[in-house]
Formats: structure tokens, sequence, C-alpha cells
């Protein structure tokens, strides 16, 4: 084995142990790259640690390796569209060039202050001028944003982009957010065209990936890189943390000193930011439902002494945000790994008022 460890903890970096998601990087390429796109916005969505940064990551490297693509990553609490014109004048020469040449931008602190041109107005026409330009010259633009939100940055520039691709214009967009952060954009009024465009969720990796993954990396055996990546539940982020530490401990079969570890850093660094943002309905039923791998919903309804009513809001809140699988008829089961062990962690709810 390397000396160097091949997984890594730190969010959104791609490690050298990455199980990539080829369908959607592969997906996505083909989509944008088409003479005629069929399509020009895409969403990535999960919960925390389920790998969208990541992907997001892989997919421009994909870009920026052709030189037909401008790539440029932006912040979602920005003036979105008055940045991209700032990254496209500063950062892709052409532009640049282009600007100083033939547009005032002056009225927003860009380029030249061409005193023989009226300063441009507005920053909306601007962007639409410069990229009528880059599809004279066979270049696209991919706008990405990640850890996108409902502000008003990012509804404009959705609005924006919808009279954009009207018009035939090379840009493109994928967004990644969170389940309720991308559903509050999909809500929001004037952005139907967001609602439609195609949506990936980061579903858990392949169990059997992440098996033969440990075992050929690790040296470990076939039996112990199984029951390590039954643990994951296909994880992208415990798949990451149990491999890191393993490697580090130079040990052949799981210990309690790596587990120890592992719990702690899902803990730390994912568990207690999702249940700070539950709602106290859906922690109280957790609590129980965490008690078995699979709980049949009577099962849940006796031990909380509730209703299928009380039950169908935190149902659905839980499901949407990717904690608990009910897709079943009649059962729910936990998706997050050793999800049980930090809810026990916690000690006891305070009842539940219904």
């Amino acid at each position: 084995m390397s000396t160097k460890n091949p997984y890594t903890i730190s969010f959104g970096k791609i490690p050298s142990k990455y199980l990539s998601r080829n369908y959607v990087i592969d997906s996505i390429a083909e989509a944008f790259e088409r003479d005629v796109p069929d399509e020009q916005a895409f969403k990535l969505t999960g919960i925390r640690g389920t790998g969208k940064t990541v992907t997001l990551t892989a997919i421009e490297q994909h870009f920026r390796d052709d030189e037909d693509w401008i790539v440029i990553g932006i912040r979602s609490d920005s003036d979105i569209i008055s940045e991209l014109v700032a990254h496209l004048y500063s950062s892709v020469p052409m532009v640049s060039a282009f600007v100083d040449a033939n547009l005032n931008l002056s009225a927003f602190g860009i380029g030249l202050n061409i005193t023989s041109k009226s300063p441009v107005a507005s920053i909306d026409y601007a962007l639409k001028v410069i990229l009528s330009e880059l599809k004279k010259s066979g270049k696209h633009l991919l706008v990405t944003i990640d850890e996108a939100r409902k502000t008003k940055g990012i509804v404009d520039f959705i609005q924006e982009f919808q009279i954009l691709i009207r018009e035939e214009l090379p840009i493109f967009v994928i967004v990644a957010g969170l389940y309720e952060d991308i559903e509050s954009l999909e809500n929001a009024e004037g952005l139907t065209f967001f609602l439609r465009a195609t949506k990936y969720e980061m579903s858990p990796l392949n169990i059997t990936y992440i098996r033969d993954d440990y075992k050929d990396t690790l040296g470990i055996d076939f039996e112990e890189a199984e029951k390590m990546a039954f643990i994951t539940k296909g994880y992208a982020y415990a798949y990451q943390t149990l491999g890191k530490y393993m490697w580090d401990s130079k040990e052949k079969y799981l210990t309690k000193e790596v587990l120890r570890k592992f719990d702690e850093v899902l803990s730390e660094k994912v568990y207690k930011k999702i249940w700070s943002e539950l709602a106290p309905k859906d922690k109280w039923f957790l609590q129980f439902i965490v008690k078995k791998e699979t709980m049949e919903v009577g099962e849940l309804l006796e031990l909380t002494k509730t209703t299928h009513s009380t039950w169908s809001v935190p149902r659905s809140r839980l499901s949407e945000k990717g904690i608990i699988d009910a897709s079943n008829r009649g059962t729910v089961s936990i998706l997050l790994p050793r999800f049980k062990e930090f809810i026990e962690g916690l000690g006891p709810l305070p009842e539940l008022m219904v």
C-alpha cells in the first residue's frame, strides 16, 4: 500500500478513492454537448454528505478540459448576473478584449470607461451581448451554483436564464443543494422552467463497489470489506470516513477505535447539523424508528401511541430530507449509517405533545 491515505473527509474535495457517479456525470455531459441541446439546466440534490459537491466538481473538471467551454462557479447569495459578467471579463481574454472595444460597463465597475460609447444601463443586456459574442466564437458557458438556496440573486438569474435560452444563447447551468433548498426554488413564483429541469438525487453508492474498493485498497478480506460496506449504507461521506480511519489504523479487521472515530466524525460533521434542522415531531418519531433496521408502521404507531394522521407529516418531511426510506408500503427504515448510535447518545427527548 502507498503511504498516503486515499480517502478524505474534507467536504467537496475529490479524494484519490472516489466512486464516481458516472451515470449522472455522463448524462449531463451528453445532454450539454449535443449539437442542439434539449436541456440546458440540471439540479443535483440530496442530504448533506451524499456527494453533491464532489459530483459537481467532477462535472466542472470534465468541461474545463474542453477549450470550447468556460466554467464559472457562483455563490447563490451573490448578485449572480453581475458576478458572471465580472468573471467573464476578468478571466476570459476574448471577452476582455470584446468588452473593452465595444461595451462601456463603467457603471458596474467593469472594463474601461469608453467615452465614445454610452454606458450600458442593464447588466442583463451586457450578459446577453457577451453570450452572443461567445456563440459566434463557438464557445459555451457553464454556470455552477453549489449550496444553492432561494435568494433574490438566484431567482433573478433563473428568470433571466429562461430568456437567454429562448434566444438560443450558449449558457448552461447546474445547481446543487439540499432537498428543501432546491424545493423552495422549484416552488418560487415565476420559476416553472426550473421546476421542469431534470433533477438527480444523490442516491446511496453501490454497496458492492464499496466492498470491492475496501477489499482492494485496504488489503482486507472479503467478509470484512463486506461488513464495512454494509455499515456505510452507501452513504458517500460514511464511505470516505470509514475508509480513512481503517487505513490509518493499519488493521485488517474493524476495531472499536475505528468505529468510535467513525461515529464521532459523522456526528460532528453531519448529524448534529441535520438534527438541529429537524422539527421536534420529526425527532420524536426518529428515536423510535432507529430501534430496528426496518420497522412496521403499525409498530411505530403503537410505540409512539399516535395515529397515521399524526405520523403523515413527519413521514413526508423525513423522507424528503433523505433521512428515512418509506417507499415500501407499511414499513420505514433509516438511510443514515449508525444514526441509532447518534440519537441514543443525545439522551431521552421531551414527550411529544399531540
